[in-house]
């Protein structure tokens, strides 16, 4: 095996394995980029849902693991954690959503924990799980869910749903669209406030999946250069402090994808003015 240049392991490395329909009609995981590029539109990102589903399931786990061990003596130190981890969420949550809903405070945990373990398998060692499965025979593999804008933008699209489920369920269909064409110019500025009012609404998706995706990526990025361009042993001289600091953009991105699921979860139920 010929060992690949700078080029060829960084786009090794930023290729997801993908499950669809081969250039000769079978389905079947895809070897090369052309076989990727010629499988279209409904092909899988089988790593990115792989982990995302492992990931879920394990933070699902811990918290279930957490509420049946749960005493009112001296609590451990993992139900502590998550005492403090709900805590934490719900405060964000009453600062910022001034309606009444259940489904705030649960949906805004989740997703501030899952995120934020998908973004943590950014600083598992870039080689380890993709040589991995290589030894597996899988010729691809991108472990860090949050770099494949599928996933951030699926996540980001699940609340704009919510956003316009919310939206039309308080002020009814004709307010939502009273929203959409009489503000904030009024009704002889209809055609203006339709344009200003859309392109408001599609940002929230856009802005929420493009912020976490991009910030990921660009992490990602800086760790496949590293190991790319210089030698094991001066790798560590860059790797270690681009990690401790990649741990704040790890959290911190996680936290405002929360944070703007609550503030535009709280716009669907506020009137205009």
């Amino acid at each position: 095996m010929s060992v690949p240049n700078a080029s060829e392991y960084i786009k090794h490395h930023m290729q997801h394995l993908v499950f669809g329909r081969l250039p000769d009609g079978a389905l079947g995981l895809a070897h090369t980029p052309a076989e990727i590029a010629q499988m279209g539109f409904w092909s899988l990102n089988v790593d990115t849902l792989g982990v995302s589903l492992l990931l879920g399931i394990v933070f699902s786990c811990l918290f279930a693991h957490a509420a049946r061990k749960a005493q009112t003596g001296v609590p451990t130190r993992f139900q502590n954690f998550v005492e403090w981890m709900i805590e934490f969420v719900d405060g964000s949550v009453r600062s910022s959503f001034m309606a009444k809903n259940d489904l705030v405070a649960p949906l805004a945990l989740t997703i501030f924990c899952w995120i934020f373990l998908m973004n943590m398998m950014d600083l598992v060692p870039i080689d380890y799980i993709p040589g991995l499965a290589e030894w597996a025979g899988l010729p691809f593999f991108k472990l860090v869910p949050s770099t494949d804008p599928n996933a951030t933008f699926g996540m980001a699209f699940a609340v704009f749903f919510l956003v316009l489920y919310y939206s039309i369920k308080i002020k009814g269909l004709g307010g939502f669209l009273g929203e959409l064409t009489l503000q904030p110019f009024g009704k002889w500025g209809l055609p203006v406030n339709l344009i200003l009012e859309v392109v408001n609404l599609i940002s929230k998706p856009v802005s929420l999946s493009l912020r976490l995706f991009g910030n990921m990526y660009a992490g990602e990025m800086i760790f496949i250069l590293i190991a790319a361009l210089l030698p094991f042993w001066a790798q560590w001289v860059l790797s270690v402090p681009w990690a401790i600091f990649h741990l704040l953009i790890v959290t911190l991105q996680a936290f405002i994808f929360m944070v703007l699921t609550i503030v535009y979860l709280d716009m669907a139920y506020q009137e205009p003015h």
